[in-house]
């Protein structure tokens, strides 16, 4: 499969920031109270499932998986940036992290126990979030969970030119409905089991979605 052409962008920006990205960016234990709560009960039902590793998808510099680690879950890291696997790599010594990209994992059929797409797919344009579902859906073993987190908007297309300390990137975002992500990842094979939104407020800009998902297990022989 060609590599699709936003990915040199996402790449490129992202190995930009990724120093001062890994200093701005909020810890887990630092996130408001219903973002823990949502990343322990997806590292409670990975683990009551028992299906296999969990694949922190879009890892950044690693803080996530670490804590995925603290809540007892078997993790390990993928992520497009080569400076973030790196950092993630120096800070954490005892997970693994690999770079790779979610539109084509090198990651067998039914592998996976979880997978943890964290603020990782809103750089994916609207008519490739299908392959990338597609996927999760592929390396997810049957009775395997997703959790998938991030902003939500009415079909918002951003294009900054400056972030994380004031670097340039080129990386654009694209914010989907809630909706509309449900039906897709329905559309995938993978059925939506909980959904918060959080509104806009104290010190949030925008509207963030959380979906858990759960890729179901084939019908037992009658």
């Amino acid at each position: 499969m060609t590599e699709p052409s936003y990915l040199a962008a996402v790449r490129e920006s992202y190995d930009t920031v990724a120093a001062d990205y890994a200093q701005l960016v909020k810890s887990p234990a630092e996130l408001d109270p219903l973002s823990r709560a949502m990343l322990t009960a997806f590292a409670e039902v990975v683990q009551a499932a028992d299906r296999g590793p969990v694949a922190d998808l879009g890892c950044g510099p690693g803080k996530v998986t670490a804590h995925l680690a603290d809540l007892g879950v078997h993790p390990f890291g993928i992520d497009l940036s080569p400076k973030m696997i790196e950092l993630a790599r120096r800070a954490y010594p005892s997970l693994n992290f690999t770079v790779g990209s979610m539109t084509a994992l090198a990651i067998q059929d039914n592998e996976l126990g979880g997978i943890l797409a964290y603020y990782s797919t809103h750089h994916t344009p609207p008519q490739l979030l299908p392959v990338v579902f597609a996927e999760f859906h592929r390396t997810l073993a049957p009775g395997g969970h997703l959790m998938m987190a991030g902003y939500v908007g009415d079909d918002v297309h951003l294009r900054p030119t400056q972030a994380y300390g004031g670097h340039p990137v080129s990386f654009e975002s694209h914010l989907q409905p809630p909706d509309r992500i449900t039906a897709l990842l329905d559309q995938a094979g993978l059925v939506v089991t909980s959904q918060l939104l959080q509104e806009p407020g104290e010190g949030m800009k925008r509207t963030i979605a959380t979906f858990l998902a759960r890729k179901p297990e084939p019908p037992r022989p009658s």
